[in-house]
């Protein structure tokens, strides 16, 4: 805990440079003499000196202020704290000058810009308001001063940044060689309409540099995505007509399907194509219908091809049986249209879903063309890569003539085989190999610790996280490890291990690419309360800490923006239930201390355990989606686990499931467990409870 200074009556409460940094100089002495003294409670003599324990109730009380200020968008009173803060030299001054410049923004000239960029060079917050500057540039239409800032956008992950910066070069004459390509990226890429890849749209479309097949490919994929304003904005570059249409289908799909006005005839079938995608979104079953019986003879066939996609993709979403149906016959129409298919990866993987639920061999083979496909990025996803080589080995032929085939996939299972992650496991088990972990790194060395302990922006972001400024204090410690080689990140790493800063911590450590320390990315913090609760009710404390590593990287305090808390992230409802279940007398404040958040997040999770049959798959989709979905998962025919688990419907919820049993498997290794197979925490197959299966805990929130 910090050690506060008290100030005497009468002293002034911001103290001048010179006491500061004489009190700093004497607490550090202190701290030395110390440990000195008792090397057991301090630094060894050749450990570098630890960060000082010193803080000023002025300066965090500054920055409060500072934040009070902003939220009040009081620019007088912020220019005053952040005038004092440079006076100071606090170490947060920069921030406190990003919050003032980002309210005076609007009123700001170029000449502003540069002498915030003279005075906190190459930090994060530099970064951060060039980014702003440069929205704000691109709103002014200011495209002579956004091209000399452009370049040195050193994150460049704004994606309204990205269609300015394509415009300027246009509006400029200044447009490289492969302007289409990157407006054309960025254009689909774009997920809020906003005003820079509008406004970057229709110019390029307008100036023909994009065609007009690129403004229906962006249309497809905002109706696919759902973001009907979005479509209404991109239907502006082809028409009053198309316009209105498309205003009609993301109005009410069903109502313009419908409808007897005819749309425009050019149009007319790829028109119908948008709005039974949208009808597909609620009833797969009647776009199917609708199609077959009325509009596929209004359509070409890669607009056939495309409808009969985004129906299977929105019926393998619902777990229908009959959505690998669709996609055979999206994939007949693509033969017909006999052209390469411009489908989404997000479909082509929904088709590979499906593939995996139907488990026939023709659904086999469909898998291999949706992930040959799908785009090269994508291709390169190890669970993309996993299924394609066990569609491979499931359709070679016997004999010489499938070996070729088969040696495509050993070769493949081996280049993705890893203790790392999910697919990783899984294809060292098909292979035949042991799961071994790396060995561990040697220890960063007093230099490279000393550098990390002086490295300003980790400093900025650790004095943020203790004031619970955790959003800036996250972004400004992700910025600072940029271009970090594995020792550097090591060492940072190890900063925030020994400030028990979890996340920081294992996130860190999880960037490096050869040197790989797994007690940095699988600490066992509280191990002995961890294994006292799970010992007492029988759960395996490497699935606990495999699950929580996922939930809360060991944020005691960390809150969701559902209101899910604590260690475990366990909701108020589910807390209050579950205490009742194991009679533990229940308050709302109990769910964000520590000890009582284990118990009943442990409780509840073996609650689910039982009532899924031990299966850690199900039980985790039920901790992180609640137990009805994975009820609902499961119905249809038995198919195997891994291939369960990749076809969960929720993004969130099928990632959630893989990373907590590999976590688990790791953990499970680390703490010397016998069995380390992923495949037996996974089960061998998934499909409907037995009917005279008991089911006693069917109320569980």
């Amino acid at each position: 805990m910090p050690v506060r200074t008290l100030q005497p009556q009468g002293l002034k409460p911001l103290m001048n440079d010179q006491w500061r940094h004489a009190l700093t100089r004497a607490a550090t002495a202190l701290c030395l003499a110390l440990s000195a003294m008792n090397p057991a409670h301090g630094a060894t003599a050749t450990a570098p000196m630890p960060e000082s324990s010193v803080t000023f109730p002025s300066q965090d009380a500054l920055i409060q202020e500072a934040r009070d200020a902003l939220k009040r968008r009081d620019k007088p009173r912020l220019d005053t704290l952040r005038q004092t803060a440079q006076r100071q030299s606090h170490p947060l001054a920069p921030w406190v000058d990003y919050w003032h410049m980002g309210l005076r923004l609007t009123e700001a000239g170029t000449a502003d810009l540069e002498e915030f960029y003279k005075r906190w060079p190459g930090s994060y917050v530099e970064d951060r308001l060039r980014n702003d500057w440069l929205l704000e540039l691109g709103r002014r239409r200011a495209w002579a001063d956004f091209a000399q800032d452009m370049p040195r956008f050193k994150m460049n992950d704004d994606r309204e940044v990205t269609c300015y910066a394509a415009l300027a070069e246009h509006e400029l004459g200044r447009a490289q060689a492969d302007l289409h390509e990157r407006a054309l990226a960025a254009w689909l890429a774009q997920r809020e309409a906003d005003d820079g890849c509008k406004t970057m749209g229709r110019t390029l479309v307008q100036a023909k540099v994009l065609g007009q097949d690129a403004a229906w490919r962006k249309l497809q994929l905002a109706i696919e995505t759902n973001r009907p304003k979005v479509a209404r904005q991109t239907a502006e570059s082809l028409g009053t007509a198309v316009e209105r249409a498309v205003a009609e289908i993301t109005d009410n799909a069903t109502k313009a399907l419908d409808a007897k006005r005819a749309w425009p005839a050019p149009q007319a079938g790829a028109l119908a194509a948008l709005a039974l995608a949208r009808r597909a979104q609620e009833s797969p079953e009647d776009a199917a219908k609708r199609l077959e019986s009325r509009w596929a003879r209004q359509m070409s066939p890669d607009w056939q091809a495309w409808a009969w996609a985004q129906i299977g993709r929105q019926a393998g979403f619902k777990g229908m049986a009959e959505a690998s149906q669709h996609y055979r016959r999206a994939w007949e129409a693509a033969d017909r249209a006999g052209k390469p298919v411009a489908w989404s990866d997000e479909v082509l993987a929904w088709g590979v879903r499906s593939a995996l639920r139907s488990a026939d061999a023709l659904s086999t083979r469909l898998t291999l063309r949706a992930v040959d496909a799908m785009s090269e990025r994508e291709q390169k996803d190890p669970a993309w890569q996993f299924w394609r080589a066990r569609a491979l080995l499931q359709t070679a032929r016997n004999g010489s003539e499938g070996q070729a085939q088969r040696e495509d996939a050993q070769q493949t299972l081996q280049r993705i085989a890893s203790p790392l992650h999910f697919y990783g496991k899984l294809a060292l088990e098909e292979t035949g190999q042991v799961l071994t972990l790396p060995p561990k790194p040697a220890k960063p060395s007093a230099l490279e610790r000393e550098a990390a302990l002086q490295h300003p922006g980790l400093t900025r972001a650790l004095r943020l996280l203790s004031l619970g400024l955790r959003s800036e204090g996250v972004r400004e410690w992700n910025f600072s490890l940029r271009g970090m080689s594995d020792r550097e990140l090591l060492a940072a790493a190890e900063r925030a291990c020994e400030r028990e800063i979890w996340d920081r911590c294992i996130n860190t450590s999880d960037r490096t690419r050869q040197e790989i320390d797994l007690e940095q990315r699988f600490p066992t913090p509280f191990r002995r309360d961890v294994l006292a609760k799970t010992g007492e009710i029988g759960v395996d404390p490497a699935y606990v800490y495999g699950l929580i590593r996922q939930e809360s990287r060991f944020i005691t305090d960390a809150r969701s923006h559902v209101g899910a808390s604590g260690l475990m992230q366990v909701m108020p409802a589910t807390a209050k239930w579950t205490a009742k279940r194991i009679g533990l007398p229940f308050k709302p404040e109990m769910i964000t201390e520590r000890d009582a958040n284990l118990r009943i997040g442990t409780a509840y999770l073996k609650i689910v355990l039982d009532d899924f049959g031990g299966s850690q798959a199900m039980a985790a989709a039920a901790y992180n989606a609640g137990p009805s979905r994975p009820r609902r998962w499961r119905e249809g025919q038995a198919i195997e686990a891994a291939a369960w688990a990749e076809s969960i419907p929720f993004n969130e919820t099928r990632d959630y499931v893989k990373k907590v049993l590999s976590n688990a498997t790791l953990y499970a290794a680390m703490m010397g467990q016998a069995n380390v197979s992923l495949k037996a925490r996974l089960g061998s197959t998934i499909g409907p409870r037995e009917a005279s299966a008991p089911n006693p805990d069917r109320e569980i929130p």
